[in-house]
């Protein structure tokens, strides 16, 4: 087992929670020697621990044999796979906040149909009490968060990647926690995630059509000049909900908001770059991003949309760059191919 030193400090010396973003265990079992107290999933992530490790899954007993194939299928491995993780998560809950826990994300064909990721989310709380699930930070998936954050269940608005969304979310989860304890219950985890390398992503093919100011120097910015504005707010605004950086594309994306308070979801790949830093490390979330960088991004239009807090209405969050990319990944390379998932 490899030793990761800024992990391990980043997770034991200062707020910042780390959780690991992959289902495949021997990965897992390398996070959470150096401090991850948690695990995301998504249908894609899914989907590769079957496809790579099926020996291991059909030991834990995990066949779809007996299942119709479609979203039943999908569905059934979904809660297979991310029960076998929340159980292994299940003993960090004792260290406080934010430890224990494993997420599993609703059906991403599905992003505008409330009803049915209702019922979906209805059956994925009972999969186990640490399970957190993952709802899509569309205006549909903001009224189904609300009504799972009224039940008291775990959730994470995810395939969200600008400040208005993250703002939509924590009043949503506000209004959802308000309505359980008034029903005399204590609500669960409340998870605003902003996919950070994603917004990178998409800004940058903006940048190189528009011919603008902005370089690339300036878009590996975007997504942490996004976090840090929402952390701002969430912490002016005292949101209950944390935020969760995530579809990270570099250390910079982790490195940059090291000491806030939030759940950081770092797969391998980030994890392996972060194991080269040399220390001394520092917290770095009270750091600004470079006021010129700032202003050449603001140049885009698209990256106003993603910065600004009234940037976007909830009913354009379905429509914005990112989040069209996103779920196609999700739906084709995760959900599509569990609907038709065999036992090796």
């Amino acid at each position: 087992m490899t030793v990761n030193r800024y992990l391990r400090w980043l997770s034991s010396e200062t707020q910042t929670i780390y959780w690991h973003d992959s289902a495949v265990i021997s990965e897992l079992e390398t996070a959470l020697a150096n401090g991850a107290v948690g695990t995301t999933t998504n249908p894609f992530l899914v989907q590769a621990t079957l496809s790579s490790q099926p020996a291991f899954w059909q030991s834990a007993g995990v066949s779809a044999a007996d299942i119709p194939e479609g979203d039943a299928r999908a569905e059934y491995l979904i809660r297979q796979v991310s029960g076998y993780i929340a159980g292994r998560a299940a003993p960090f809950q004792s260290q406080g906040f934010g430890h224990g826990y494993c997420c599993a994300q609703l059906n991403p064909n599905r992003p505008g149909d409330a009803a049915l990721m209702c019922d979906m989310a209805d059956r994925y709380a009972r999969i186990a009490n640490n399970i957190v699930i993952k709802i899509p930070a569309t205006k549909a998936g903001l009224h189904v968060l609300e009504y799972c954050a009224a039940k008291g269940y775990n959730v994470a608005a995810t395939v969200s990647f600008t400040v208005p969304q993250v703002l939509a979310v924590a009043e949503a989860f506000k209004k959802g926690a308000a309505r359980c304890r008034a029903g005399g219950k204590e609500p669960g985890l409340g998870i605003a995630v902003m996919m950070v390398g994603r917004l990178d992503d998409y800004l940058r093919d903006v940048m190189q059509e528009s011919g603008g100011p902005a370089t690339e120097e300036d878009i590996i910015w975007a997504g942490t000049a996004a976090i840090k504005r929402a952390y701002t707010l969430f912490m002016e605004r005292g949101y209950e909900s944390i935020l969760m950086p995530a579809g990270c594309r570099g250390t910079y994306h982790i490195t940059e908001i090291a000491g806030a308070r939030m759940i950081c979801s770092v797969a391998p790949k980030i994890a392996s770059m972060l194991q080269n830093l040399e220390g001394p490390f520092s917290e770095r979330i009270g750091q600004p991003v470079n006021p010129a960088v700032l202003r050449r991004l603001l140049t885009l239009r698209e990256f106003q949309r993603a910065y600004e807090p009234d940037g976007m209405a909830p009913e354009e969050f379905i429509t914005y760059g990112s989040t069209n990319r996103t779920l196609t990944q999700f739906c084709d390379n995760g959900w599509n191919l569990l609907q038709t998932w065999q036992t090796i």
